[in-house]
């Protein structure tokens, strides 16, 4: 087949949702032409092809790959945002899953590269179709990310880890003002303070809480 065919079947599998035919195709094709005038679309669409039959480490290195070969390429706001999609996804199905045991031991790293690849859209390309979009998923990975922090400084609190919980709960308060995580963290780093005997840093903690999330009886 000509570079032509190749792409022009490889492309209509993947609009028919044939993903594995599709990524089958684009390989063949950027085997036998890797220098030809389809390259460049053929690696981008094969990217949204793996992330689209579910092999996001295969999506990521395509997108990685066309990043580095391509930094001037039109479509580079497009290969950022389908980025910060796969990891998006993979980010929200590690926090679901692994909530539930040791957070500790886990990292939110997927959710934390997506916040990045999709603030690279927002800054880089704030005029890009993708911009808006981009703009609140990261909204929605930051909440999402302090939650997680907070689950993780409860963990340690509970097992009487008081150091660990308050670093993590101080982390939400500096870091991810604006969350709804953040009124949890500060009541956990008061009783983390207390339990450390920090009784001044303590009454601060919750002295801030009282000011911002309490009643007008707290106060």
């Amino acid at each position: 087949w000509s570079a032509q065919k190749l792409y022009s079947k490889a492309r209509e599998n993947l609009m028919e949702g044939n993903y594995e035919r599709a990524i089958e195709l684009y390989e063949k094709l950027e085997a036998r032409y890797p220098f030809g005038r389809f390259a460049q679309q053929a690696l981008l669409e094969s990217a949204y092809a793996y992330y689209k039959y579910d092999e996001p480490e295969s999506a990521i290195a395509t997108l990685e790959r066309f990043i580095r070969t391509y930094p001037r390429h039109p479509h580079l706001d497009y290969a950022y945002y389908l980025k910060g999609l796969v990891n998006f996804t993979r980010g929200r199905s590690f926090i679901d899953k692994y909530l539930p045991v040791d957070p500790s031991q886990r990292d939110a790293g997927a959710a934390r590269q997506s916040f990045f690849d999709f603030k690279e859209v927002v800054e880089r390309f704030p005029n890009s179709r993708y911009a808006a979009d981009a703009r609140k998923r990261m909204l929605f990975l930051r909440n999402l990310i302090a939650k997680y922090e907070l689950h993780v400084a409860d963990y340690y609190m509970r097992r009487g880890a008081y150091v660990a919980a308050a670093n993590r709960a101080r982390n939400i308060v500096e870091r991810f003002q604006r969350t709804p995580a953040v009124p949890d963290a500060l009541k956990l780093l008061a009783e983390a303070y207390r339990r450390l005997g920090l009784d001044d840093l303590a009454a601060d903690a919750e002295r801030v809480w009282r000011h911002n999330y309490g009643t007008s009886a707290d106060r």
